[in-house]
């Protein structure tokens, strides 16, 4: 068969927008089907305009969406049906919303399809024994069908190397000449933070790749001057496995720079930094969240502020960076914690921040919440990108929200940090952090009728 996959690009301004690194989702499910003779394309529109012509010669069409881009999806979706080409759906936002998504398309693969995609495509091929997918919700007889849910992906070293060729458009993209290579090494994430949806998708059980598998994929790739992402949702959920995996990369002497998200209780393990810092680790993306005791316990991200700070410290002092990530907008958040939240960023060092607000996305339990509460004020998913205000705060206005949130974000990339880090010779980040002032001015710009109707909605009951 032909098939496109397709993963629709974000529908505003982000901070990660020169980067462009897709998801894996739809490059390891492409890996899939070509290695059993498909015709595969991979089309990651963040970087390559569609080849429509391409979509509507297709014998299918699979779209991969997350909340904010599901606009977007359906769209793209809408138009390919038209032309007679079934489309199939999967990602976060159809399999936790999947009635809605199928009034777009005709199938959606819920969950991990890593397994369920062949038996899908052979269904589809027949045009029988749809009931026999798990995971897939279809029109059975026009009514709308929910097969028992698809199998987590317990041997993830069955799983092919995603193969990176298969994308139409170049992948990564950086501040400097090397290319970002994507990984992941394990699924699920044992906490289960209440605003964040990947427990929903993947559950908290936490499964990784043998050694031997992961160092056979850095071999496979020209890591030679690039940077690896490692995508795990936590690196470090096992240190064990963690430490035996850098081990590894040492006695093999395959170390170039990388990056990962991680917990901050990585830090208590003095010996699981020591090897981070002799493999090169370059840069550590932590869900800080808060720095409002009150709303750490809210979000249930089982740690505090105080051991935050150590964590901190202790990264710091292996010369690592961190790429500190908030959310603002808890039941327990004013806009004073948000201005101590800035300002306390640049007191702890942090290389970067992202300052979110808060987003009741599908399949979380804040969204289970805000819904019962009657709290969400806009079902426009293409606001759904952690930057615009949805929802009633609890202690402050829609408006304090969404102005504070990019007032804090505007003084920790305000022109005197980009001097200071001019100053201390660190010109890669001086770059970085004048980038991402600009990108919160041109969003503010683009933005300015959203940030005043917050106005109107916090006028709203």
């Amino acid at each position: 068969m032909k098939i496109t996959l397709v993963e629709p690009k974000a529908p505003d301004l982000h901070i990660w927008s020169k980067f462009r690194l897709p998801r894996l989702g739809p490059l390891l499910l492409g890996t899939i089907l070509a290695r059993e003779g498909h015709d595969v394309e991979v089309y990651f529109e963040e970087t390559v305009d569609l080849d429509w012509n391409r979509l509507t010669t297709s014998d299918l069409v699979g779209i991969s969406s997350i909340t904010s881009t599901a606009a977007r999806a359906y769209d793209i979706a809408n138009r390919v049906r038209a032309s007679g080409v079934p489309v199939a759906m999967g990602g976060p936002h159809p399999t936790f919303l999947a009635e809605e998504a199928l009034g777009h398309a005709d199938f959606v693969l819920r969950g991990e399809a890593d397994l369920t995609i062949l038996p899908f495509v052979e269904a589809l091929q027949r045009g029988s024994g749809f009931e026999g997918v798990p995971g897939l919700s279809w029109r059975r007889n026009g009514e709308i069908a929910h097969n028992e849910a698809a199998p987590f992906v317990e041997n993830l070293d069955a799983l092919p190397f995603p193969d990176i060729s298969l994308s139409v458009g170049p992948i990564g993209g950086s501040f400097s000449q090397r290319r970002i290579i994507p990984m992941q090494t394990s699924r699920g994430c044992p906490y289960d933070c209440s605003f964040c949806s990947v427990t929903g998708m993947f559950g908290r059980k936490y499964r990784f790749r043998s050694t031997s598998s992961v160092m056979a994929e850095l071999r496979h790739h020209d890591i030679a001057g690039n940077h690896v992402f490692f995508y795990d949702d936590n690196f470090t959920a096992s240190p064990r496995r963690a430490k035996e995996l850098l081990r590894a990369m040492l006695k093999a002497n395959i170390t170039p720079c990388w990056s990962t998200q991680v917990h901050t209780d990585c830090a208590r393990d003095e010996e699981l930094l020591d090897l981070m810092q002799r493999t090169n680790c370059e840069t550590l993306y932590i869900g800080l969240e808060s720095i409002n005791p009150a709303t750490l316990k809210a979000y249930n991200k089982k740690q505090s502020v105080e051991g935050m700070e150590l964590s901190l410290a202790r990264i710091h002092a292996r010369g690592i960076d961190v790429h500190g990530m908030f959310v603002f907008g808890g039941e327990y958040d004013t806009p004073r914690t948000i201005s101590r939240t800035a300002r306390w960023a640049k007191d702890q060092g942090l290389a970067t921040v992202q300052f979110l607000v808060l987003t009741p996305l599908p399949g979380t339990r804040t969204y289970r919440e805000f819904q019962e509460q009657g709290r969400i004020l806009l079902r426009d998913w293409s606001l759904y990108d952690t930057h615009h205000v949805v929802f009633r705060p609890r202690l402050m206005s829609p408006e304090e929200l969404q102005v504070e949130t990019f007032r804090a974000q505007g003084e920790f990339y305000s022109w005197s940090q980009v001097l200071s880090r001019l100053a201390e010779g660190d010109l890669l980040n001086a770059i970085v952090r004048a980038y991402a002032g600009n990108h919160n001015r041109r969003w503010l710009k683009k933005n300015r009728d959203f940030v005043r109707m917050t106005r109107y909605l916090g006028a709203t009951k």
